[in-house]
């Protein structure tokens, strides 16, 4: 059975780990009718536009 030689200290253990956890970003792209960041392949929040046709009424307040 394979045994350590040596322990592994925290810090190498945790270098090691730290990739596993890395978080990625979403996806953003700019609204091509109101310019706001919007996710990508989804409706737009402040017009409601996606792929150029409004999908939701949006009340601007």
């Amino acid at each position: 059975m394979a045994v350590p030689k040596r322990k592994v200290s925290k810090a190498r253990r945790d270098k090691r780990r730290s990739n596993v956890w890395k978080l990625t970003l979403p996806g953003m792209t700019k609204c091509p009718k109101c310019g706001e960041f919007v996710k990508t392949h989804r409706v737009c929040k402040a017009c409601g536009y996606y792929k150029g046709q409004e999908v939701v009424k949006v009340e601007n307040n």
